[in-house]
């Protein structure tokens, strides 16, 4: 799964379909992310020392990883992503439409690692 946390992605299907937000966490056993406002529920909570009033939570919950592209900052809108290897040996994600990379580097070079 090439999505982080703090990426722009795109959902691809829902209630939520089209819509571009940052993922907040990712759960890489479980193959999901959690977008920020999207798939939202509604928990009821009772009262408790916490939260005296008790009410309704508004919770986002996880989504299938596969539902979601990672968003390019050139086009403005989901892509599909792939993996290479730069000239400096470090792993980074590319885009198949335009063949740029993407964000920060997957993973450094060993060369790169040790010196910062």
């Amino acid at each position: 799964m090439y999505i982080r946390k703090g990426d722009m992605v795109q959902v691809l299907s829902g209630d939520d379909k089209g819509k571009i937000a940052a993922v907040l966490r990712v759960d890489r056993q479980a193959g999901k992310v959690v977008v920020e406002g999207v798939n939202r529920v509604y928990k009821h909570v009772r009262p408790n020392q916490r939260n005296p009033k008790g009410g309704r939570l508004q919770l986002e919950m996880p989504i299938h990883a596969s539902k979601v592209l990672l968003v390019n900052p050139d086009l403005g809108k989901g892509v599909r992503v792939g993996v290479k290897i730069n000239q400096n040996g470090d792993k980074v994600r590319v885009c198949k439409k335009t063949g740029r990379e993407i964000g920060q580097p997957l993973r450094r070079a060993r060369s790169n690692r040790e010196n910062g």
